[in-house]
């Protein structure tokens, strides 16, 4: 995997939003619960036009319950969920194809198809009702997989590839739905640090160049660091914190300075 190249695909702003004025994804006082367990507690926060968003916290604190609430496969107790103008909380499963046409996912695990090719799984979508021909796939398809790394990978299976690549290949296949978000899960987890940092890189372009809106669920801090415009903290299940990682770094609550100073805590090397 090498440093991403410029991107060759363009992405259209959302035409029915006024970037201006409103957000493009907005939780307002948002429950889940499963059963006893309260996983969101009354959250609240919204992520703006073209910023990266990234939600921090331990495990288990709602941190993916949240993406899976905008992409539609939870529905909350109580709140709402706002996306592109829209309020989706009770959309239907056909409803949520037309959001999920503007918002997409990249999983913690990728989830690549194991029977089709690299280059097969990024033109998946590519295939669904463009009018496009096999050529112009072909050239869509080996655009963005230069983009983000793995050109050389384009005919090899999922199960060829590190999890680092499996990602790329993910992050690839969710541009070639053409989308206005993009909600990733973990990215870093189980990855290398030089991965983490590359990984970081294609986040930060995609952003700088297509303008994208970005959420990035993550429990490493640094990364956090690199990325955000804003950051929303979890804690059993409640909103500790949603601000700028600057007024994050100056903030007095203790639970998130205890969070702040594990993270940075460095084992001495024996």
């Amino acid at each position: 995997m090498v440093s991403p190249p410029d991107i060759p695909i363009e992405i259209i702003p959302p035409a029915n939003v006024d970037t201006a004025a409103q957000p493009y994804i907005a939780f307002d006082r948002v429950c889940k619960s499963f059963g006893d367990l309260h996983v969101l507690r009354d959250i609240s926060f919204d992520v703006k036009p073209g910023e990266i968003l990234c939600i921090l916290g331990r495990s288990g604190v709602g941190k993916s319950v949240a993406l899976q609430h905008i992409m539609g496969f939870l529905k909350p107790d109580s709140g709402r969920i706002l996306v592109a103008g829209e309020d989706i909380t009770h959309f239907n499963e056909a409803q949520m194809q037309q959001v999920r046409r503007k918002v997409t996912m990249v999983f913690q695990n990728g989830a690549l198809f194991d029977s089709l090719t690299v280059g097969e799984n990024v033109a998946f979508p590519l295939r669904e009702g463009r009018g496009l021909s096999d050529d112009q796939i072909e050239q869509i398809v080996r655009g963005l997989l230069e983009m983000v790394g793995v050109a050389e990978m384009v005919d090899l299976l999922p199960s060829d590839l590190s999890t680092g690549m499996k990602r790329s290949v993910a992050i690839a296949r969710a541009l070639a739905a053409e989308p206005q978000a993009i909600l990733y899960d973990e990215p870093t987890t189980m990855v290398d640090p030089l991965i983490a940092n590359l990984l970081g890189s294609l986040i930060q372009k995609l952003q700088n160049q297509l303008k994208l809106t970005s959420i990035v669920v993550t429990h490493d801090m640094r990364f956090a660091e690199r990325l955000a415009d804003r950051v929303l903290f979890l804690h059993q299940g409640r909103a500790e914190f949603f601000g700028t990682v600057e007024q994050m770094k100056h903030s007095d609550d203790e639970v998130l300075q205890q969070f702040l100073e594990l993270d940075a805590f460095v084992l001495p090397q024996l």
